[in-house]
């Protein structure tokens, strides 16, 4: 349950850091926007970090370096989304981007990347992100 939680909580965020990210582009510029949300994530973050105390700086080695690309991902992210609403607006921005990571998501499970544990897609599956697609189609209509 606590993780269902996270996760509505993690998608309402995302959609509220698009929308205010999309507003202050308008004023300054898209990658200007990417870099303030950047850092302030970065600052905010950081202080989580000190407060809690909860990890082990030590096995940083232990990472592996392409994993240590997630913050470079977020930037395109970040500029995506903007981009995105600008053009076709929060609703339809958001269901792509639920598409696309429903559909990169298929990938790494069936393909077992990034170490996680193959999984087999059975129709139900692949009914249900027809579904969303089809929604989205719908949305855009």
């Amino acid at each position: 349950m606590k993780g269902i939680l996270f996760a509505i909580l993690g998608g309402a965020f995302i959609t509220l850091q698009g929308v205010a990210n999309a507003r202050i582009s308008q004023d300054i510029g898209t990658w200007q926007a990417t870099s303030i949300t950047q850092f302030t994530g970065f600052v905010l973050a950081l202080i989580i970090v000190i407060c809690v105390r909860d990890g082990n700086w030590k096995a940083f080695k232990k990472v592996k370096p392409l994993y240590l690309t997630g913050g470079a991902f977020a930037a395109v992210i970040i500029f995506g989304n903007i981009t995105a609403i600008h053009q076709i607006g929060v609703t339809l921005t958001i269901s792509a981007i639920l598409i696309a990571q429903l559909g990169l998501t298929f990938i790494i499970d069936t393909k077992g990347w990034f170490g996680v544990a193959k999984q087999q897609m059975k129709l139900p599956q692949f009914i249900g992100m027809g579904m969303m697609v089809a929604g989205v189609v719908i949305l855009g209509i």
